[in-house]
């Protein structure tokens, strides 16, 4: 019997940031630590959150959020965490720093190692509702982590695994599109390209979930309408309030499982050289995935073509040359000497195990060769 989840309380408007206050009361926290990357906090959006927090509340500020999160970074982030005697996170930026704050609040509560609790090692069972509260601010529009139970660590070991749990899922989302005004055409694109993906991907999954549908296919509704204007003007407010709710809404729907997009973009982004960007990734993969699945789920495709008005596959493709995205793995530098290591990974990873069409490492290391 299919069970159905929506347990996010979230806060969706411009200058929603002002309730971060009252957010942290809602949860519990009192001695927060803010979770961000050097980016960000050059930005000046740390000082922004600041300025809203009753005075001296904030313990500590992490700053040392990498492009794709990492072992080591959630072991530093809980040693300054434990340091400073926090009782909750504020995580600020975009899906990397959101991820690790979520594995942060995880491994400061519970004991270790990080990996015991991860996918692949069934540890999902083994996270409980100790793990410390997290209010999640997003300052990109794509990852949807504000909203979703997952996260994506890459290890020491040089895997990129999963962890999923409810009790990952932050208690507050504070979803202020001003946060993302401005940003940068590429990032806009990239981002927005995650998002698009996140809804493409649930609605195909073949797990039963109408409502999670019903919102993949609004979320892409909008990311279609307003990615182009998103990315050639970063002051649009109204493409980034629509970018932003796309984004939200992926993130909601994806509840249901991703499928082989994210089963390929999740490995290559445990790479430490080169730092792939995740939407990307997705945006690339996106095409010859779209046509490895047509055919087994023939209905929902049907839909697919009416919602995007055409064959999907193409309209990517030159969504992705419209946005100024690369056209492939090797426009991306990816040597393809590692994709026989880059299949198997896919062919393990927890996505594949919701793509609508049964993928071996076979089939994966074809995928990678059409998006060479």
């Amino acid at each position: 019997m299919p069970i159905i989840n929506y347990l996010s309380t979230i806060e969706f408007e411009f200058g929603a940031i002002s309730g971060i206050g009252s957010a942290l009361s809602d949860v519990g926290i009192a001695r927060p630590m803010l979770v961000t990357d050097r980016g960000i906090v050059a930005a000046g959006l740390v000082d922004q959150i600041c300025r809203k927090l009753p005075k001296k509340s904030l313990a500590a500020v992490f700053d040392q959020t990498p492009s794709n999160p990492t072992e080591e970074s959630v072991t530093a982030g809980v040693a300054l965490y434990k340091a400073h005697t926090c009782d909750g996170i504020i995580a600020l930026g975009g899906g990397s720093s959101l991820d690790l704050a979520k594995i942060i609040a995880l491994m400061a509560t519970h004991p270790g190692p990080l990996a015991s609790y991860s996918v692949p090692e069934n540890g999902s069972a083994h996270i409980t509702d100790k793990a410390a509260p997290v209010v999640a601010i997003p300052t990109t529009a794509g990852t949807g982590s504000e909203v979703g139970r997952a996260a994506l660590i890459a290890m020491i070991d040089g895997r990129k695994i999963g962890f999923i749990s409810t009790h990952l899922i932050p208690k507050r989302a504070i979803c202020d599109p001003d946060l993302t005004v401005g940003l940068p055409p590429y990032l806009a694109a990239a981002t927005g390209m995650d998002a698009l993906a996140h809804c493409i991907e649930t609605f195909l999954s073949p797990a039963i979930n109408p409502p999670a549908d019903a919102i993949a296919l609004d979320g892409l509704a909008r990311a279609l309408l307003f990615i182009e204007k998103a990315t050639a003007d970063g002051n649009d407010r109204e493409a980034r309030w629509q970018m932003m709710m796309a984004s939200l809404e992926g993130g909601l729907a994806f509840q249901k499982g991703l499928g082989a997009v994210h089963a390929l973009s999740h490995p290559l982004g445990g790479l430490r050289a080169p730092i792939l960007h995740h939407g990307t990734l997705n945006a690339v993969f996106l095409p010859a995935v779209l046509r490895f699945n047509a055919e087994s789920a023939a209905q929902k495709f049907e839909t697919l073509r009416a919602a995007m008005d055409g064959d999907p596959a193409q309209i990517i493709t030159e969504l992705n040359q419209r946005l100024g995205l690369p056209a492939s793995l090797g426009d991306m530098d990816v040597p393809d000497a590692i994709f026989p290591e880059i299949a198997e990974a896919a062919a393990k990873d927890h996505c594949t195990a919701t793509n609508p069409r049964p993928a071996t490492a076979a089939d994966y290391r074809v995928l990678l060769e059409e998006s060479f």
